[in-house]
């Protein structure tokens, strides 16, 4: 059987804290940004938790992470 192989992109774009929970970045942030509030621009710098709809596909995706399903 193959091995298990880490998806290196998704590997690069999000967290996992210590407690399990996945955390990633917002997106839509580089284009059209004259046309974006200075507001919405912030929001999007900091991380925010991933919905738990696609818990399950990033937890295939990176098979040897600490993924908490809850």
């Amino acid at each position: 059987m193959p091995k298990m192989k880490t998806h290196k992109g998704l590997k690069k774009r999000i967290k996992i804290t210590g407690t399990g929970k996945v955390l990633i970045t917002g997106h839509h942030k580089n284009n059209k940004k004259m046309k974006k509030r200075k507001s919405k621009l912030n929001a999007l710098k900091g991380m925010s938790p991933v919905h738990k709809t696609h818990i399950s596909k990033i937890k295939k995706m990176l098979p040897t992470s600490k993924i908490k399903l809850s």
